[in-house]
């Protein structure tokens, strides 16, 4: 399956002590690259945090980013009043030394540690971390998996261009071919009588009709493009097979963005080459048309797991 590297995936789980909000954004990568914002209480999750995304995700860059969102108390007996006393004795040594330091919030105190008195411990917020960051995993592989179908389906659109312009060099190349060597032919026999006015009457028709003969056939094979035209039809078939319009067996899991790196590299070289040889204008249109085609898939796969 296609699927992109960028995406957003955001979920919350609640508990007695508060909830927990996990956000996943993913861009481009070459590899593998995972960034942790986490509150010190989450620091212990990231390993399993890591282990999670590990196996879901063989690409991209993603910033895992965790918030805590205690319950307020409003029970008065389940303030902690010592934890009250610290966090005023703390304020007022502030202020001794910045005296427009303003007093916290009744909020902002209530989430002071240790304040409520229920109890935390680093199996607090786990469960919930966990929970939440499975639903914003599995949100964000749906938008990875939508916005791949909408890329391949771009590839495949110029795919079928490319297949298009090889078709119509392939139907067109015979008559070229001809028309090459017949314009050689006419070329080396005029440049024959002018730099040897009457030296026909010393070389045999037959062997003059060989010489050139030779020399248009030689031409024609420089400009024979068959083999880059055969290699890009198997290439376009690979394609397919790996965006999975192809109707076989489709790309192991996150090597699809990789292998169209590869892909396109060899699809451009054959264009180059097609370019090279190019005897006529078309052809070297062709050419171009075939290149900006390929530039454009290649922009697409560089969003592609």
């Amino acid at each position: 399956m296609i699927r992109s590297m960028t995406a957003f995936g955001a979920a919350r789980a609640d508990t007695d002590h508060g909830s927990v909000s996990i956000e996943l954004r993913s861009v481009n990568s070459r590899f593998l690259d995972l960034h942790f914002r986490v509150p010190d209480e989450l620091r212990a999750l990231e390993t399993p945090l890591r282990e999670l995304l590990t196996k879901a995700v063989s690409r991209g860059k993603i910033e895992v980013r965790a918030t805590i969102q205690r319950r307020l108390a409003t029970d008065p007996d389940s303030i902690n009043v010592a934890a009250l006393e610290q966090a005023a004795s703390l304020f007022r040594k502030v202020q001794a030394v910045f005296p427009d330091t303003q007093a916290p919030r009744l909020a902002e105190l209530l989430a002071w540690p240790g304040v409520q008195a229920a109890e935390e411990s680093e199996d607090t917020w786990r469960e919930a971390a966990l929970r939440a960051a499975g639903e914003a995993l599995a949100q964000m592989q749906e938008a990875r998996d939508r916005e791949g179908e909408r890329l391949a389906a771009m590839i495949a659109d110029r795919a079928e261009s490319v297949a298009a312009i090889v078709a119509e060099v392939e139907q067109r190349m015979p008559q070229l071919v001809q028309e090459y060597r017949e314009r050689l032919a006419r070329k080396l026999r005029d440049t024959v009588e002018a730099a040897f006015p009457g030296g026909f009457q010393h070389i045999r028709g037959e062997e003059l009709s060989e010489r050139l003969a030779h020399e248009a056939t030689l031409f024609g094979l420089r400009i024979d493009v068959a083999e880059e035209l055969s290699r890009l039809h198997s290439h376009l078939a690979e394609l397919k097979q790996l965006i999975g319009k192809g109707g076989g067996k489709k790309a192991d899991k996150g090597s699809a963005g990789k292998r169209l790196d590869f892909l396109f590299q060899e699809m451009n070289r054959e264009a180059n080459t097609l370019g090279s040889k190019a005897g006529g204008l078309e052809v070297t249109r062709a050419a171009m048309d075939l290149k900006l085609l390929i530039e454009q898939m290649r922009e697409q796969a560089q969003n592609i797991e």
